[in-house]
């Protein structure tokens, strides 16, 4: 099982900037246990969906064809808890790319109210990690779509951001 802790982009700005949200319910499972009787979305699964959104940004630089990984937390800063019934936005600002990562700057935000900034870096993985498969491509298209990425996505010219040609010619052959 893969978990999100995003539900959809609604912004994505090619090699800029993404903003996604996560609706936070009371059904969640992890709110049964953290805590009993005052259910508290954990600070880090708020920063798991802080690289899921920066991660995605970092990986879209690459038409999605670079495994990209968090390889660290550089700064976590909390103002407030999340709680069922909150809206978190993240928003997700490159503030560096290179060959072998990023840097990315993370707000999330419940309405106006800041509740949390971080700095992370993320890794290309190479070497002895190059082959190896982290998502099918088919998997992976069928989450960015579930998520909105195509419908909201922008390339720098203003353009819709495409679905890769790499991602649905293998959509097409492969096997479920």
């Amino acid at each position: 099982m893969r978990w999100f802790w995003i539900d959809r982009f609604v912004e994505f700005e090619c090699g800029r900037l993404a903003k996604a949200i996560k609706n936070i319910s009371l059904a969640e499972e992890y709110l049964q246990d953290h805590f009993p009787g005052y259910p508290v979305m954990p600070a880090t699964l708020i920063i798991e969906g802080a690289a899921q959104t920066g991660g995605l940004l970092v990986a879209q630089c690459s038409d999605f064809r670079e495994k990209v990984v968090l390889a660290k937390v550089s700064s976590a800063r909390f103002y407030a808890e999340a709680v069922p019934g909150d809206t978190l936005t993240y928003t997700a600002t490159i503030e560096a790319l290179q060959k072998d990562g990023a840097s990315v700057q993370v707000l999330v935000h419940r309405g106006e109210e800041l509740l949390a900034q971080l700095e992370l870096m993320f890794a290309h993985l190479d070497g002895e990690f190059a082959n190896k498969i982290l998502f099918r491509p088919k998997t992976l298209l069928f989450w960015l779509r579930a998520l909105g990425t195509f419908q909201v996505g922008r390339l720098p010219d203003g353009n819709p951001l495409p679905e890769p040609d790499w991602m649905r010619q293998a959509e097409a052959t492969e096997a479920d």
